[in-house]
């Protein structure tokens, strides 16, 4: 049993589909050799061709009169959609980069916010001691200005003594200021 061959029928078919294509081929090699059936072939093809164009130009105008798309306006139509799509990307691409970017921004709005806020919680802070030590700096001016006209007061007397001074003669003045000075502290009997 072992011996017996299985029959396969596509194993013929193979073989007869070889045979054809070698006769095929060498009738077409000597078709294709001979000069007359070239020149035919090329009359054929050219009336073929014509033909064909004759055929597309009276199926887009049929299909004008009748309104309905023809391959041509099919393939335009199939051009232009992925030209969209193609520019849907692109703008998709750039508002996910725009989106970046704003985000980056915010966030850098957000951490200029916080140091403004910082800040500005620091100057509140410091603004009780601000407004203390310009009370402090006022009271200070004051208590100059005051020991200023004390010193101009000082100044003042110090002139109208040197004007009595001048005023009394030359050999008494020594007694007469030593009285002035005893005068302004008070006598001795007077402080006893």
């Amino acid at each position: 049993m072992s011996k017996d061959k299985i029959y396969d029928p596509f194993l013929g078919f193979r073989k007869i589909s070889g045979r054809w294509e070698k006769r095929l081929n060498g009738l077409l090699y000597m078709m294709t050799d001979n000069n007359e059936f070239v020149r035919l072939l090329k009359v054929g093809t050219e009336s073929h061709a014509r033909y064909m164009e004759l055929l597309r130009k009276n199926q887009e105008l049929m299909a004008g009169v009748i309104n309905i798309p023809t391959k041509k306006d099919v393939a335009n139509v199939a051009k232009l959609s992925l030209q969209t799509e193609e520019k849907i990307d692109i703008l998709e691409e750039q508002i996910w980069n725009l989106q970046d970017s704003l985000g980056s921004l915010n966030n850098e709005n957000l951490a200029m916010f916080q140091e403004i806020v910082s800040i500005v919680q620091q100057m509140k802070d410091e603004f009780p001691k601000m407004a203390q030590e310009v009370a402090e700096t006022q009271q200070l001016k004051e208590e100059i200005h005051e020991l200023r006209q004390g010193l101009v007061d000082l100044t003042e007397i110090k002139q109208e003594l040197a004007t009595l001074k001048n005023l009394l003669p030359k050999g008494k003045t020594k007694d007469k200021e030593k009285e002035l000075v005893l005068t302004g502290a008070g006598t001795k009997e007077e402080r006893s």
